[in-house]
């Protein structure tokens, strides 16, 4: 790997899925190379394990962003203006932010999009509710959710995502969570029905879980014919006047908006917005502030609805009995 990428300017790393991926091996080529590194890695615990490479990377002058595709990625930089432009508005303080996603179908990337959810059931999630890390059923805390103009409202629940725990911690926003939602609603269903049912033990199993993938991937790929591959992102922003902002992203082809999105990313690392070490997308490091708007620019092409800074109600929760009595997320 290393020979490979002698000469290179830039590697971007998206051979997923990244949960139960042990070693972050080609981002440590990467710095044994001084080669620039994006990853569109979407789990959690790899993300983390990744940022612990920081003071190497820097110490070898590498820039390198993690979590850089469109959600986990375009999500974030979105995230970060929303609460960048509340602060400078003086709308109090940031108090809840919440990622909603939508995909119909597995959004034309077959199994190993399936594989990504399935393995996700295996985990706990992470929630943040003033402050305090709190865990989680996965699939739980259904919510139904308006996307707009040529989506409308879906249901979603509750998935652990890498973009909770950064954004809380870079953004320092007290309560913030994600859910996850697709079409058709059977697949929610059945979704619902693993993480209740399926063992644990089972669902964190890389190998079972990819070769269940292998199976039913015909049956996918019909229903992807179906209902299409599109892709939906709303983030809410709740601050502490009342002033209520949300961002809209809804693109009709996933496949298409995330390589949009990875080459976004790239570009910023090699137009110099990337400072050396390992970052999230929302870091100032990560992505320069002046350099937010481009890339969002460069992100949402094709995209059939994109906005910013959306006046927004506050999502009304209606089931708190996954949650608990007085938690909100």
């Amino acid at each position: 790997m290393i020979e490979a990428l002698n000469g290179v300017d830039l590697v971007v790393h998206a051979a997923g899925p990244f949960q139960r991926e042990d070693k972050c091996a080609v981002m440590q080529a990467a710095i044994s190379t001084k080669t620039g590194y994006a990853d569109v890695c979407d789990g959690m615990d790899y993300s983390w394990r990744a940022k612990s490479l920081h003071e190497e990377a820097k110490a070898a002058g590498v820039p390198a962003l993690i979590t850089a595709g469109i959600s986990p990625g375009v999500s974030n930089v979105m995230a970060a203006e929303l609460v960048r432009a509340a602060k400078s508005e003086n709308c109090g303080e940031p108090e809840r932010l919440r990622f909603f996603y939508y995909i119909a179908g597995t959004g034309g990337a077959g199994p190993t999009a399936l594989g990504t959810s399935f393995l996700l059931l295996g985990e706990d999630v992470i929630a943040y509710h003033k402050g305090r890390e709190i865990k989680l059923k996965p699939y739980s805390g259904a919510r139904n959710i308006d996307f707009g103009e040529g989506i409308g409202k879906k249901d979603v629940y509750l998935l652990n995502l890498p973009e909770v725990k950064s954004t809380h911690k870079f953004l320092g926003v007290p309560t913030v969570s994600a859910r996850f939602g697709s079409d058709p609603f059977i697949w929610n269903w059945g979704m619902e029905t693993f993480a209740n049912f399926l063992p644990a033990d089972i669902l964190r199993d890389k190998n079972i879980v990819l070769k269940l993938t292998e199976c039913v991937d015909p049956f996918i790929r019909v229903i992807d014919g179906i209902v299409g591959e599109c892709v939906s992102m709303r983030i809410d922003l709740e601050n502490s006047n009342g002033h209520n902002t949300m961002g809209l992203f809804t693109h009709n082809s996933l496949s298409v908006s995330v390589g949009y999105a990875a080459a976004a990313f790239a570009l910023a690392i090699l137009e110099g917005s990337t400072k050396p070490g390992v970052w999230f997308p929302e870091e100032t490091e990560g992505i320069a502030i002046e350099a937010r708007k481009l890339l969002l620019q460069r992100a949402s092409q094709g995209a059939v609805n994109f906005a910013m800074n959306k006046q927004s109600q506050m999502v009304v929760d209606t089931d708190h009995k996954e949650i608990g009595k007085g938690i909100y997320v």
